[in-house]
């Protein structure tokens, strides 16, 4: 079956967020003065072929711990679902 890995890669509480900090910096100079703070990551989809959706997540959760994030610094969640085919 093909299934759709939705990873969503951020820094974890206790590391400096400058593109965050930055982020929050620009939402007060346009006037968004609530904004009490911003954490930035990534959001990554990868399309995979697995025999179920369990195998699927653990290919992900593999992939995510060996390139996609970086563990020592980086929190994930791995989302899977069935992908629809591509009929051209």
């Amino acid at each position: 079956m093909r299934y759709k890995a939705e990873i969503h890669v951020t820094l974890k509480r206790t590391v400096n967020d400058p593109q965050g900090l930055a982020i929050r910096g620009g939402l007060h100079s346009l006037g968004y003065e609530g904004v009490e703070a911003v954490r930035a990551g990534k959001y990554i989809e990868v399309w995979l072929e697995a025999e179920s959706a369990e195998e699927a997540e653990r290919l992900a959760d593999e992939m995510s711990d060996r390139l996609l994030a970086n563990p020592v610094i980086e929190d994930y969640e791995v989302v899977v679902g069935e992908a629809p085919s591509v009929t051209s």
